[in-house]
């Protein structure tokens, strides 16, 4: 009690700047320990809710491969694909076992093929993974809605077209984007719809991806892509220009024709370079009788191509 005392006293007698500054100090020390008590006991937690999310990880692989390789040649799930089903499902019910199964499932799918890519969707939709994607559709945060509409480009979910379609002309590029590969990705030429009335740019490796999106069918069925190369937008013509090259569109020569006359240097260049390739020779007399469009360079180099 002495030192208590002493120490009390010595306080009060000491001038009011030192208690202030006294207070001051205790306080920031305090505020330190409580500071480090709570960095170890945040990191502690972290550390248990990893080790957790790995055994779950390890739990949810270990189904998913017994429900991918437990089916028989009919068409009905067998009675350990059903208790498996029920498993994951309640698992689906909290995020941070949702993620690790949806991150399950993607990898899978990245690493398969055919009937088995087929059953992995199968199992997404069975466990209700695809319906909680398209209800997150309905979130503010934009990236929670890319994410989700990315899930439904990765896992065939078909259903989701009228809600994604409205993100199409979303004012966030990652959104739209996703939103665009997604329609493209599921319905091929009729998912480039949205061509018609796009007034945003398409960037080159955005092309270049729906491209992609469109190669994976066997056999197209080619849309008319004329309107496009009348568009008001550049990026569009561009690229329905690229699809004029790939898909070997001898039918769209007039309008190819017409775009040497386009105020736009890389369209002009882009639509002589696709008439060389469809047309070869035929080529050379629309350059002579188009030069006034041109640049000199443009006529002698592409004439030189020819």
């Amino acid at each position: 009690m002495h030192i208590y005392d002493y120490i009390v006293g010595a306080f009060q007698e000491a001038p009011f700047l030192i208690q202030i500054s006294l207070v001051v100090v205790v306080a920031m020390i305090i505020t330190i320990v409580i500071l480090i008590i709570g960095l170890r006991a945040t990191r502690s937690l972290l550390k248990i809710k990893d080790k957790e999310i790995a055994n779950y990880k390890t739990q949810y692989e270990a189904l998913i491969v017994d429900f991918l390789y437990s089916g028989d040649d009919s068409d009905e799930m067998s009675k350990s694909q059903r208790s498996i089903i029920i498993k994951l499902k309640s698992g689906v019910r909290i995020p941070s076992r949702q993620k690790s199964i949806i991150t399950i499932l993607s990898s899978l799918m990245d690493e398969v093929s055919g009937e088995m890519s087929d059953d992995i969707k199968s199992l997404y939709r069975k466990t209700g993974l695809a319906g909680h994607a398209r209800h997150r559709l309905k979130s503010k945060k934009w990236h929670i809605v890319t994410k989700a509409i990315w899930e439904l480009r990765q896992f065939g979910v078909y259903e989701g077209q009228e809600e994604v379609s409205k993100f199409i002309t979303h004012h966030k590029r990652e959104v739209r984007k996703e939103a665009q590969l997604y329609t493209v990705d599921l319905f091929k030429f009729e998912g480039l719809s949205f061509l018609d009335d796009l007034e945003l740019p398409l960037s080159e490796w955005h092309q270049l991806q729906l491209l992609e999106a469109l190669m994976t069918e066997g056999n197209p069925k080619i849309c008319d892509i004329k309107p496009w190369l009348r568009s008001p937008n550049v990026s569009v013509i561009l690229f329905a220009i690229k699809l004029a090259k790939i898909y070997n569109q001898f039918e769209v020569k007039e309008e190819l024709i017409s775009l040497l006359a386009h105020p736009n240097k890389e369209v002009r260049s882009a639509a002589i370079s696709v008439l060389n390739d469809l047309f070869g020779y035929e080529t050379e007399e629309l350059l002579q009788l188009s030069k006034d469009a041109f640049s000199y360079e443009e006529v002698h180099v592409r004439t030189a191509e020819l």
